[in-house]
């Protein structure tokens, strides 16, 4: 019944916009905001947008274009270019706030092309409103629509409805951008991006699937979940061959285990 209120609560706000696009990354956030989007506006006025951007992982761009094609959701992709800003790859600690300009910008200027009258909207939940996310600040500034905020539904209550709805997507751990792995003040660049995400990659192929290799120069320093710490440790030699092998000089085990925004501790 829950779920039901909180299904109509949403369905009354989406029809509030009449034509969106969807910021589209992969996660179980935004693909539940698209899919609701393509359920209570049709296909033709729920669009999801895809940023095939340096620091979305390989494998979040194909889950969302999966994601979108296993639905009928239509979608566009865009690239782009933060890499090129300066305020982004010198690693500020309002570096997502440059990262989401980009990209609405990128947004708008699709609307402008193709989209006439679409509004659009991302899949920030009320549970963000607890972090520390410069994003936000950006996306009001766009007027991006943030349904799931609107309505005060967190990130229990979206994983819950994602599966009620029978997506793949439900339980599929939270996978921030790439540049979260570095801590601020570190300069991002392509290179680091890519080798974090081949650290990562590793990772999974051990088993681990809720993972973080947080890069500190040469040294990757692994979160896994508190429970996996063991089998991490049993392995921790193999991983450290792999790690050294794309270019790190050592890896180090956080023994507190993985904790979600570990980065923005030392802003409190």
């Amino acid at each position: 019944m829950m779920y039901e209120t909180i299904q109509t609560r949403l369905e009354l706000e989406y029809k509030l916009y009449d034509k969106i696009l969807i910021a589209l990354s992969g996660g179980v956030d935004s693909c539940l905001a698209a899919y609701l989007g393509r359920q209570f506006l049709g296909r033709e006025n729920a669009i999801a947008v895809i940023s095939n951007s340096a620091s979305l992982k390989e494998k979040d761009y194909k889950i969302a274009v999966k994601f979108c094609t296993d639905h009928d959701i239509k979608y566009e992709v865009i690239f782009t270019s933060e890499l090129e800003n300066t305020n982004y790859t010198s690693n500020p600690d309002n570096r997502c706030y440059f990262c989401k300009n980009e990209l609405y910008d990128e947004m708008k200027a699709l609307i402008s092309k193709k989209y006439s009258n679409f509004s659009i909207i991302n899949g920030n939940n009320f549970s963000d409103l607890g972090d520390y996310r410069p994003g936000l600040n950006s996306a009001s500034e766009h007027d991006i629509k943030s349904p799931f905020i609107s309505c005060e539904v967190d990130k229990e209550k979206i994983r819950g409805l994602a599966k009620q709805f029978d997506l793949s997507v439900w339980d599929k751990p939270a996978s921030p951008c790439l540049s979260s792995r570095f801590p601020y003040g570190e300069e991002i660049s392509l290179e680091k991006l890519k080798r974090v995400e081949a650290a990562e990659q590793i990772l999974n192929d051990f088993g681990f699937e809720e993972v973080r290799v947080r890069s500190f120069g040469d040294i990757a320093k692994i979160e896994v979940s508190s429970k996996m710490l063991d089998q991490l440790n049993e392995h921790h030699s193999e991983i450290d061959i792999k790690l050294k092998s794309i270019g790190f000089n050592k890896s180090e085990i956080d023994n507190e285990g993985f904790v979600s925004g570990k980065m923005n501790r030392v802003l409190l």
